[in-house]
């Protein structure tokens, strides 16, 4: 039978009993997971990405450049090496006239086919953006009143209203992208009055990770709350108000 200790009201608690055996490993187990499980899955997705481009790339390449060619096994990472030599070599052919020229004939001809140009277009534009810097990056974290009034959600700031989507709100309008748990890449464009937000201190990184993990991570902010701003009691506060009352 366990001990009975005097706590500070005067309720007898449980001596606590030390972990079983049990306990213990499983507790160390799920401590060892935390840390290798993303190491874990860092390189299992850079080994995928690694195979991935190595499938597509090698199979374009003549045998006599190869390492298969020349050794009993196959290099991992050859593809992406040779795929970085391309790119290179294509962006400095680029930057001549005669590359210009080579590659403003391809866009004219891309941006006319029926089917291909609707994508073509969209991506270039995308990429273009990333690639100039032009508002690549998300500016804050904010709170926005979604779906209904008294619920709300995590939003990050993308720009301000433009063009036509300024003309047709007016002034003050900012664009807000709402991801999704736990995949932040996908979510829905909103566009709301900016004094309607709540602008928060967190970082794009801590608003991400909170996403990310259904707000299980949550950044640290201040100080803890007061107790006159807790709307639930912490669980030694219940046991001394019922202590009280019996």
């Amino acid at each position: 039978m366990a001990k009975r200790t005097k706590s500070e009201n005067g309720i007898m608690n449980p001596k606590p009993r030390r972990p079983s055996l049990w306990a213990w490993l499983r507790g160390r187990f799920l401590a060892g997971m935390v840390i290798a499980a993303p190491v874990a899955v860092t390189f299992y997705v850079l080994q995928f990405l690694i195979n991935f481009i190595d499938n597509r790339v090698k199979p374009l390449l003549p045998p006599i450049i190869q390492p298969e060619t020349y050794t009993n096994y196959a290099i991992p990472g050859f593809g992406v090496l040779v795929m970085i030599v391309a790119l290179t070599l294509l962006g400095a052919i680029t930057t001549n006239l005669i590359g210009r020229s080579i590659i403003s004939a391809a866009d004219r001809i891309l941006s006319r086919l029926p089917i291909v140009r609707n994508v073509y277009a969209a991506f270039k534009q995308l990429t273009e953006v990333i690639a100039n810097n032009q508002q690549a990056s998300y500016d804050r974290v904010v709170m926005i009143e979604y779906p209904k009034r008294g619920s709300w959600c995590l939003g990050f700031v993308s720009a301000g209203a433009k063009g036509e989507i300024r003309s047709r709100l007016g002034e003050g309008f900012i664009g807000v992208f709402v991801p999704t748990t736990p995949n932040p890449t996908s979510g829905f464009l909103m566009y709301v009055k900016e004094e309607e937000c709540i602008e928060m201190d967190m970082s794009i990184e801590e608003g991400a990770k909170m996403i990310l993990s259904a707000g299980l991570v949550v950044p640290d902010y201040g100080e803890d709350e007061a107790p006159e701003q807790r709307s639930l009691p912490l669980p030694d506060e219940g046991a001394e108000k019922l202590s009280k009352q019996a």
